[in-house]
């Protein structure tokens, strides 16, 4: 995500800040809702969805679990944390981290995802998950694997899980699908297969899969665009690289203006994140850190 430059006819006028229409899915590619599910699960697959989310009454013992109390550690922790950032709003004092604990204990203790077996760790382990766990960052490398395989406990994780990372939507599936195979029970719904929506005609699925965006027309222009969303053009389009350098270096452009030399570059290199947080810089813009950045190789 981030702004990138493309080059376009110089009569190009597609709308500032709209998508182009090129990249989104066309609307004939919709499918009609799936009259027996919610999502693609099988209502035996829903109910553990629903116990993921603390949708459904979920008790931590049916996954071996102790529930949380307004005096454990990692809810504790947490407890601290909110009355000490918003004290106008929670209260101050022992009384208050107190109060607090007890209503993220009760928060907590409703949700599977908050109390996961072993069974579900060593799934997510399995699917690649848990990377705070298994793998370290390696400067220029990324994640890499430690040298050492690690094996996190149930109790581990679900207190990891209350650090204001948490778990996501992939991690939910991978323990849902994992528990469905141990069980024995069906995980797709029988009426979408899955999918969570019905073909509104044979073979509209596949036409979707097959569908291509289409780029805008290719000119002589030079012109900056968002890629948060899907890509929509942020400014106007200029004759000469120098012209969109010296517009994003406008001043007049309030909080969105950046050093000449940044501007320069970033056109020169054509890409860079929306944001960049440093420990020396904080947080600016991805135009502003690429100038920075070829500043510091000098």
């Amino acid at each position: 995500m981030g702004r990138e430059v493309r080059r376009v006819p110089l009569d190009f006028d597609w709308p500032l800040n709209k998508v182009w229409e090129g990249f989104l899915t066309p609307d004939r590619f919709d499918e009609e809702d799936c009259p027996d599910c919610r999502n693609g699960y099988s209502p035996q697959a829903q109910n553990l969805y629903d116990l993921w989310y603390g949708k459904l009454s979920f008790d931590p013992a049916s996954t071996g679990s102790t529930p949380f109390r307004y005096d454990s550690p990692a809810v504790r922790a947490r407890a601290e944390q909110n009355v000490s950032q918003a004290p106008d709003y929670y209260g101050t004092g022992e009384a208050a981290i107190v109060r607090e604990g007890q209503r993220l204990a009760d928060l907590f203790n409703r949700a599977w995802s908050h109390h996961l077996s072993q069974a579900d760790v060593d799934a997510l382990i399995a699917g690649g998950r848990l990377y705070d766990f298994t793998h370290v960052v390696v400067p220029g490398k990324g994640w890499q694997p430690k040298d050492t395989p690690v094996r996190p406990t149930a109790s581990e994780v679900n207190e990891w899980s209350l650090r204001g990372f948490g778990h996501d939507g992939i991690n939910a599936h991978v323990v849902i699908q994992a528990r469905c195979e141990r069980e024995g029970i069906e995980e797709r719904c029988s009426t979408c297969k899955g999918h969570g929506s019905i073909e509104k005609y044979e073979g509209q699925r596949a036409e979707a899969e097959a569908w291509e965006p289409i780029e805008p027309p290719k000119g002589d222009g030079w012109q900056l665009w968002e890629t948060v969303s899907e890509g929509s053009p942020v400014s106007p389009v200029f004759a000469t690289a120098d012209e969109l350098a010296g517009w994003m270096s406008d001043p007049a452009r309030g909080n969105r203006w950046v050093p000449p030399a940044a501007a320069a570059k970033f056109i020169e290199d054509g890409w860079a994140p929306s944001f960049v947080g440093t420990s020396s810089m904080g947080v600016m813009s991805g135009v502003e850190w690429v100038g920075h950045h070829v500043a510091d190789e000098k």
